[in-house]
This record gives C-alpha cells, sequence and structure tokens, in this order.
C-alpha cells in the first residue's frame, strides 16, 4: 500500500468531527484556514462557529465594519489577518461578484492567502490537485523520508513542495490533504508521537534511525526585542480612559489602556517622576499597582506589561489624541487586543 493510501486509511478511522469538512464553501473553508493559522482546533472553532453566525456568506463579512470584524477576531491574535481578511473580502464581493474563488492562482492574488491557504482552499473547495504544506505536514513529511533540510530555508520549501506534490493523491487530494494534516495534528505529534502504534513505524526514517525528536529542522529565528509598557486604569464617574492604537506598530486601530513605554521595568516611585507620566498626570496622584509584570510574545517582540491604577485629585493635565473616556457599559463593544483583552477577562470591570 502507498504511503498516501496508508494516510487516507487511517484517516477514515480516526478524522476529527470538523464543521468545516462538511461543506465545501470556499468562503467556510477560507474562514477556517485562516482562523486556525496559529491557533489550535480546540481555540479557533468557537471563533469560526461566531464568524458564520454574524456573516452568512463573504457579502455580509465585506459590508461589516472593520470595527466589528476587529471585535470578533478578539483574543486569535495576528490581527493584521483580521484586516486582511477583510480587504479579501470586499475584493471578493466588488470584483468577483460576491462568488469566493474556488482554483488555486486566482486565490493567490487576495490579500492574506499565501500558497499554503490557497492549495487548502482549492484542494478542499473544488478538489483541485494542489498539495498542503503546513506544519503538520511537513513533520510528517521530514521524519518518514528523513530531510533534515530546514523546513524554513528556500531550499527546503523547494524540496518540502516537490515532495509534498509528488505524494498528493491526484484522485483524491482533498482527502489526502484532510489525511495528512489530521495525522500530523494528532498522531505524529511534536512531542511524544504515537510512535509505537504508528502504521509507518517499519518504514519511517525517523523511527528506524532514532531521530524522531530531532525532525524536523528549522533555523532559528532573529533575537526578540524587549519592550516594557506600563498601562494606566482611569476611571471617571462609569467611564474609563482608553486609548487607540495608531499605524505603524503593532496592535494598529486596537483599543487598550494610556501607556507610557520605557526602556526597562519601572517602580512607582520613578514612574512617579517620569516626566512623560508628569506632563499627562500632574504630580498630585495616586497610583496602585494591579497586576504584576506579565509578559506576552509577539514575533520578533516581547512585551512585558504591568497595570496601574491612577487617581487624579483633578483632570488631566493634557490628554493624546487618541485618549478618550468611554462608558464602561460601552467597553466590550471596543475591539481590544489579546493582551488588554485578556486582562480584562481577569478583572472586575
Amino acid at each position: 500500500m502507498t504511503f498516501g493510501a496508508e494516510l487516507q486509511g487511517w484517516y477514515q478511522q480516526h478524522k476529527r468531527d470538523l464543521p468545516w469538512r462538511e461543506t465545501r464553501d470556499a468562503y467556510k473553508i477560507w474562514l477556517s484556514e485562516i482562523i486556525l493559522q496559529q491557533t489550535r482546533v480546540e481555540q479557533g472553532l468557537p471563533y469560526y462557529l461566531r464568524f458564520v453566525e454574524r456573516f452568512e456568506t463573504v457579502v455580509d463579512f465585506a459590508n461589516a465594519e472593520e470595527d466589528d470584524i476587529l471585535h470578533l477576531w478578539q483574543g486569535l491574535g495576528y490581527y493584521s489577518r483580521g484586516r486582511n481578511m477583510h480587504k479579501a473580502a470586499r475584493i471578493v464581493r466588488d470584483e468577483y461578484n460576491g462568488i469566493f474563488p474556488v482554483d488555486y492562482k486566482t486565490l493567490l492574488k487576495l490579500p492574506g492567502i499565501g500558497e499554503y491557504t490557497a492549495a487548502a482552499i482549492s484542494s478542499f473547495a473544488n478538489n483541485e490537485a494542489q498539495a498542503v504544506l503546513d506544519g503538520n505536514v511537513f513533520r510528517v513529511l521530514s521524519r518518514y523520508f528523513g530531510i533534515d533540510t530546514a523546513i524554513n530555508s528556500t531550499e527546503g520549501k523547494k524540496i518540502f513542495t516537490a515532495i509534498a506534490q509528488e505524494n498528493l493523491d491526484q484522485d483524491y487530494p482533498a482527502l489526502y490533504n484532510q489525511a495528512i494534516m489530521d495525522f500530523g495534528a494528532i498522531h505524529c505529534k511534536p512531542k511524544q508521537p504515537l510512535c509505537i502504534t504508528c502504521m509507518f513505524n517499519t518504514s519511517c526514517y525517523a523511527v528506524l534511525q532514532g531521530d524522531v525528536d530531532r525532525l524536523p529542522v528549522k533555523l532559528k529565528a532573529k533575537a526578540s526585542k524587549d519592550r516594557y509598557f506600563n498601562y494606566f486604569i482611569l476611571k471617571y464617574e462609569a467611564q474609563i480612559l482608553m486609548s487607540k492604537r495608531g499605524e505603524g506598530d503593532v496592535w494598529q486601530n486596537l483599543y487598550e489602556f494610556p501607556l507610557i513605554e520605557s526602556d526597562r521595568t519601572l517602580t512607582i516611585p520613578e514612574l512617579l517622576g517620569d516626566e512623560e507620566f508628569v506632563r499627562y498626570f500632574g504630580g498630585n496622584v495616586e497610583i496602585k499597582l494591579l497586576q504584576k509584570q506579565t509578559k506576552h510574545i509577539l514575533s520578533h517582540q516581547n512585551i512585558y506589561a504591568t497595570f496601574f491604577e491612577v487617581r487624579l485629585e483633578g483632570g488631566l493635565n493634557q490628554k493624546k489624541s487618541n485618549w478618550d473616556y468611554v462608558f464602561l457599559k460601552d467597553l466590550d463593544k471596543l475591539a481590544k487586543h489579546k493582551l488588554i483583552f485578556t486582562f480584562l477577562e481577569r478583572s472586575n470591570f
């Protein structure tokens, strides 16, 4: 039995019951694929269901305001994906008469759709013979065929693309793609793979050579930059001061509390004497630590966030243009990034 046939036989017995597998609607498949990038199925499934319920078609999605999209996206991270989805939906509405494309080459023209996503949508919606290459597939192919070329190198990408396409079942590409991804996700796992019960344990290179833990190989990413965010919670009667982030930095157009960025962790006495803090909040102020410093990891950035409650005798000395008071009852309506969303979930607001 061939490698692909073995995988498909395993899949028929062990496949996960997921709603986007019950449809060939390219719009819903697109939603699931973007949501599940960097997100486990258990985390992504509730988001998928909320999006499908709120926006039944790609035209509904396109007609929404960006803030509505980002609000539903809240907690997933990588907010640029939500923005790119909105751009892509509007292109489908305006240039494709609201009919989501299903062919690989056309899909690649849409914002936020790369080679993997285009292959997934075109094969699942249209049974096009395009092999998918995600983290799960890289791992399975690397271990089974004994490929130690780095999966995130230029050479590695060429090698794995060729092998993936070579092993694709040309008659049943959708079934094969689903099978190899599920196999990597729940059987050939990154840690503690189920090699003992695996049907490939007499033919898999990594098992035979004792290389399971070493493969796949990945080049180390560049060192991350450390940033220190000091957040300030200011309430006034039934309102709270919020800030909307601008362009050109992380979390653009999302809401958070006013902050001062520093080059290291600051103590309360240091904050009270900080020139920027005094400029906005004045000298007659009470400040209290609400939450110990939290580390939030982004691509190439480590955010160290500390949350303080600030009480003023009078009003603000000065207010940034992107700061504004909002009613506490409306706080949930604002699209916030994960760091703020998580803090609010754990706090009593």
